[in-house]
């Protein structure tokens, strides 16, 4: 097991990783921009290392002050925890220059799952299914129209790099494609720095499903079930849940399998979700992202495995800590994503929180990195925690979370616990039957 670690993050998964390295006996070692010198993990890591101004890529983005506080504090592994760098191929190989420990999957798939297009043709040789599009980035000039009326419209054009929503766009017809080409392409260029994109044909309403996935690198995977992550807004998840409402037994196992069969062949290290779009009983690959998950908590309290411990053991060489028997659904968990912004106009709301209060009670937890007199930065992503309830059934656990988030005091900035209120009304939620757009439908966000 690793001596000492260093975690190469913020906010509440900074927090979360620290506490699961306590359990295991292992030294943290926290950094942080002069922006987070107050934060909650900086205050009770062992120790911690200032890396620079606010700015992410002046402090959790600069390579060379993280290493100066590897070697500094002498440590012998590095989490990345999820954003940031936990997603760099190079910072993985960077670490593994300098004799330490990336916690997290091998540099070759970290790369390989981060080009869309190469992602998509590795999981159609490992039989997982894919939206129909085209097989390379395509040259807007030449083949784009062509291979758009091949798929049929409407299209969607995305970016080949990254994620997060950026660089995609609609095309409707024939008469949107050239717009929405430049327009995806130069979000792309912006945002990360390939402006390559591809096309797929784009699903009218189909479901947001993913299937978490643990592998220990020498060709032995499980899956833990999947999230259904169909409420979104401008395709950034807003709730997580799990089970599926709208899966059954047959197609939950069908696609498990399917993808726990394609991660033994890929020989996978570490914890993973592979996502798809899910749509009239068919499955639909989108991406991966190889890294430990937001919404993970979800996974965590219906199958009762600490994924973050599991992803530090894994890492340290130990075997996969569990069989696929090992795993059962148990119950029903909901996550809200507790955001600094207004409810109704999402501007983000940074500054000084006068007042906390964490809800509590059976089967609520609360992943938060906050605290009274905390100054929520505006340097940063606007989540600002996460309230989880898990119950027998999903109307148990409905019930709970909105206790909960009636319990919920956070004074001194807005936040969206409104939103998640609001969502309870809706009698398409009530039911399941949500879409990927059916949030911005309901409350006229598109």
């Amino acid at each position: 097991m690793f001596d000492k670690i260093l975690i190469a993050n913020r906010g509440e998964i900074a927090l979360r990783i620290l506490r699961a390295c306590k359990e295991l006996g292992i030294a943290t070692v926290a950094v942080h921009s002069t922006a987070d010198a107050d934060a909650m993990h900086v205050r009770l890591a062992d120790e911690s290392v200032c890396i620079g101004p606010p700015p992410s890529k002046d402090s959790y983005l600069n390579i060379p002050a993280l290493l100066a506080a590897c070697e500094i504090t002498g440590v012998d592994a590095v989490h990345p925890g999820y954003g940031f760098l936990s997603e760099n191929a190079r910072f993985a190989e960077i670490l593994a220059d300098h004799n330490l420990h990336f916690i997290g999957p091998k540099a070759e798939h970290i790369r390989l799952m981060g080009d869309k297009i190469e992602a998509k043709k590795t999981a159609q040789r490992l039989g997982i299914p894919v939206v129909p599009g085209s097989d390379a980035a395509i040259i807007p000039d030449q083949d784009a129209m062509a291979i758009a009326k091949a798929i049929g419209f409407p299209v969607l054009v995305k970016a080949a790099a990254g994620g997060g929503g950026r660089g995609m766009k609609v095309a409707h017809t024939e008469e949107d494609l050239a717009l929405a080409l430049t327009t995806a392409a130069n979000e792309a260029r912006s945002a990360f720095g390939d402006a390559s994109v591809y096309l797929e044909k784009y699903l009218q309403k189909p479901r947001h499903i993913e299937i978490q996935v643990l592998g220990d690198g020498r060709g032995g995977a499980i899956h833990l079930g999947e999230r259904d992550c169909s409420l979104q807004r401008r395709h950034q998840k807003v709730w997580e849940e799990g089970p599926s409402p709208a899966l059954d037994a047959a197609a939950r196992a069908r696609i498990g399998l399917a993808v726990a069969k394609a991660m033994q062949q890929l020989k996978y290290l570490g914890v993973g979700t592979v996502e798809f779009l899910y749509e009239d009983g068919e499955f639909y690959f989108i991406e991966m992202n190889t890294r430990i998950q937001v919404e993970h908590p979800v996974t965590e309290l219906i199958t009762g495995i600490d994924l973050v411990k599991a992803q530090l053991l894994i890492a340290a060489g130990e075997k996969l800590p569990y069989t696929q028997s090992d795993v059962q659904i148990r119950g029903h968990a909901i996550e809200c994503r507790i955001n600094a912004e207004d409810a109704k106009t999402f501007m983000p709301s940074p500054g000084p929180i006068r007042l906390w209060h964490a809800p509590g009670g059976p089967g609520v937890r609360v992943d938060s990195h906050i605290y009274s007199g905390y100054n929520v930065p505006p340097n940063y992503d606007s989540l600002i925690g996460k309230v989880i309830a898990h119950a027998e059934t999903r109307e148990a656990a409905i019930a709970r979370m909105k206790n909960a988030l009636a319990e919920m005091v956070v004074e001194g900035i807005k936040t969206n616990i409104a939103l998640h209120q609001e969502i309870f009304n809706h009698a398409a939620f009530r039911s399941g039957g949500q879409d990927i757009h059916y949030l911005e439908r309901r409350l006229g966000l598109r």
